[in-house]
């Protein structure tokens, strides 16, 4: 990764703080992409204080973070969310449409500005003065009285944590202890901090009876959250206390080393306590009630509530993630980070293994069990404990779909808010996972899926009211597992396709069609390349570009795409992957002296026939029947020209198999049977061959073609 120019702040002279920007930039956009979707589903009407918490400590968080390695920009864009964001938070302004608007583009920028810090400053600085003073005018509005966000200034300001800090509050006094300290010198840095920030109060040092501790009296109108925050980059959170002190008091409240509940003051307190008196604990250790790190009971909130609940809060460290809602119910997920590429190498690692063991399950068949049972018992356990480690590194690839899903709302609403139009958006089956692989690839094609939807298929208000329809159009995203592969459909209650406009299009281009074909098929018509609908040509779509490559990019995931749509009621778009691309179940099926192998979720069925039950057709083509049913019959052995030493012996086994919504008959000698099978890509090894997907490496040690059934079922199309 490039390290960037930008000063890292710094808590010491030689500390680097460049090898910790990679885990900020991935946290920063976690943080962003979780406060974009909280904002998606914010109700402004009824805004409750868990959700408006939960955009304010995503927005904190970046903030922080920033501030922290020196990105003054991305920390004054962030900081002015943070003030608007606070005055929502404590019910000083009312949220609307306006301000969510002005906050995701705030987000937007975050992200552009930190992709530039990424990549080292290069590019054209993004300019946010714009937002950063819409963003003021709106935290300003709601109260004309409250003093203006404070603006942090740029990059001259070197402390790691900026005014950012900093809230409009009213001004308290607190008392402030930090120790007991190894080097009670680290304390006086947080004078500096009020020396140096502007507006952040006034500092004083008061007398301490310990020579560890530090005690200082403040004039402030920052929370206690945000001192700690401040303080925590010179001295731990544990070993700062804070209490606020009560104005009708003439004398500052001593701040208590959590020796007894309500006691007084200890002002003489001595490092050496007298013979015989009992030992008193040192700040921090919580052996006393309202002592730091004491559990405050529901029944001990009396007035003096406040100051126990900051003392606890500075030194109980309880890891949340920032934005997760820090609830007992939620911990932090126990994660890591690894390369993608390591996971590759796990993969294929597990792979080799797999035909290993293949090849050690066939060499053993002709032993003799009764002499070799031990070996044939640990082959057993071999071959179940590859079978579950396979699993297991498998679904370490796995991701969910709300991956894909989430990308989806935000670009909705900017879509539905162009074209004029009011669109629900529903999502279903998130947690249903995927190969990461395709999951990469799928993702542009249901993007132009759900554009399709919200463009062709829902209608303005206006029309839907006169069609006696809600004025808000639904679009549903859903995702499901059926057997061996993953359905991903896009639903919406639009206004459907016209069987009619899609022939009167199709004879214009000259394709041949005809009134008589089923609707399935009609449908499929919208696949064909530069094939469009659209009255107008919009800078959305209409350009008959897209649905051709939607259907080829499926296609080169060995998936399949069907449409089902009813003309004013709306339609549906199927889309059926593999689950994985790396290992799949196949069928092994031979031919002359050749093995080929046959993806299992393909394979309806297998029977054996006479030859007389073929029957030969114009240009040489075979139908066979089934059930009542003609299917075209494909022979291997001419496709792949596979010599035959053994001239008696003919095919005469024949298997069903099925794709893109068609059936066909494959001639073959003799089933293998079945078998997990480790995919290997042809094209990087070799180079692309007809009729083929892929590779693989049998237990003998031979090479296998796996079949593509989709290019062999538009063979006997054509």
């Amino acid at each position: 990764m490039a390290e960037t120019h930008q000063d890292g702040g710094g808590t010491g002279g030689d500390f680097d703080l460049t090898q910790f920007y990679q885990i900020f930039f991935e946290e920063a956009g976690e943080n962003l992409d979780q406060m974009e979707q909280m904002l998606l589903n914010l109700n402004l009407e009824t805004a409750d204080d868990e959700e408006l918490n939960g955009v304010f400590r995503c927005a904190h968080s970046v903030k922080g973070g920033a501030a922290t390695f020196g990105f003054s920009d991305v920390a004054e864009l962030t900081h002015q969310m943070e003030s608007l964001l606070d005055r929502l938070r404590r019910h000083e302004l009312q949220p609307n449409a306006l301000m969510v608007d002005v906050l995701l583009e705030s987000a937007d920028a975050s992200r552009s500005l930190l992709a530039r810090h990424q990549a080292g400053g290069e590019g054209d600085a993004l300019p946010t003065g714009d937002l950063v003073r819409r963003i003021s005018e709106l935290a300003a509005g709601g109260s004309p009285a409250v003093v203006a966000p404070v603006v942090v200034a740029p990059v001259e300001v070197k402390l790691p944590v900026p005014a950012a800090s900093i809230t409009t509050k009213s001004t308290r006094s607190l008392v402030i202890t930090i120790g007991p300290l190894e080097r009670p010198e680290q304390a006086d840095a947080v004078q500096e901090l009020f020396r140096d920030i502007p507006g952040l109060g006034d500092i004083k040092v008061l007398p301490s009876d310990r020579k560890d501790t530090r005690v200082f009296e403040v004039e402030t109108g920052s929370t206690d959250e945000d001192l700690l925050d401040l303080f925590a980059f010179h001295v731990s959170r544990e070993h700062i206390l804070i209490k606020t002190v009560d104005a009708d008091s003439s004398n500052i409240a001593d701040p208590g080393y959590g020796l007894f509940g309500g006691a007084p003051a200890l002002t003489s307190y001595a490092d050496d306590p007298l013979p015989g008196a009992p030992l008193a604990p040192l700040p921090g250790f919580g052996f006393f009630d309202g002592s730091p790190g004491a559990p405050v009971s529901s029944t001990s909130a009396t007035s003096s509530a406040a100051g126990v609940a900051v003392e606890a809060k500075a030194a109980i460290k309880v890891p949340v993630k920032a934005g997760a809602g820090a609830s007992a119910s939620q911990p932090e997920a126990a994660t890591i980070r690894v390369a993608i590429s390591k996971v590759d190498q796990l993969i294929n690692l597990v792979g080799e293994l797999v035909i290993t063991q293949a090849m050690l399950a066939q060499n053993s068949r002709a032993l003799d069990p009764a002499v070799y049972q031990q070996l044939l018992t640990g082959l057993a356990d071999l071959d179940r404990n590859t079978r579950d480690l396979q699993e297991s590194v498998m679904s370490i690839r796995m991701i969910p779909m709300s991956i894909v899903f989430s990308r989806f709302p935000r670009m909705l609403r900017d879509l539905a808010g162009k074209l004029g139009k009011k669109v629900d958006f529903v999502t279903q089956g998130e947690a249903t996972e995927l190969d990461k692989g395709l999951v990469e690839k799928i993702t542009d094609p249901l993007t132009h899926l759900v554009r399709n939807s919200c463009d062709h298929g829902v209608e303005m208000p206006a029309e839907r009211l006169a069609a006696g329809k809600s004025e808000t159009g639904t679009i549903t995203l859903s995702a499901s597992h059926q057997g061996g592969s993953i359905v991903i459909e896009v639903r919406d209650d639009g206004r459907g396709m016209s069987r009619t406009k899609i022939l009167n299009k199709a004879r214009e281009r000259g394709l041949d069609v005809s009134d008589q074909m089923s609707d399935a098929d009609v449908w499929q018509l919208i696949f064909a390349p530069g094939f469009s609908t659209a009255d107008v040509v919009t800078d959305v779509s209409g350009r008959g570009v897209g649905m051709d490559v939607v259907k080829r990019n499926i296609a080169a995931l060995n998936g399949t795409v069907e449409i089902d749509s009813a003309e004013g009621y709306g339609m549906k778009v199927s889309v059926r992957l593999p689950l994985t691309l790396a290992i799949m179940d196949g069928m092994s099926v031979g031919v002359g002296g050749e093995v080929y192998i046959l993806p299992l979720s393909s394979v309806v069925e297998s029977f054996q026939v006479k030859a007389d039950a073929v029957s030969t057709v114009g240009q040489g083509s075979q139908l066979v029947k089934v059930r009542d049913e003609y299917m075209p019959v494909i022979e291997l052995e001419k496709v792949f020209q596979i010599p035959r030493f053994d001239q008696e012996r003919s095919s005469d086994i024949m298997v069903v198999v099925e794709a893109d919504g068609s059936r066909v008959v494959l001639l073959v000698d003799e089933l293998l049977g079945q078998q997990q099978v480790v995919v290997k890509n042809l094209e990087s090894n070799y180079r692309k061959v007809p009729n083929v997907s892929g590779a693989t490496i049998l237990g003998d040690g031979k090479v296998a073609l796996i079949l593509d059934t989709g290019a062999l079922v538009r063979r006997s199309r054509h």
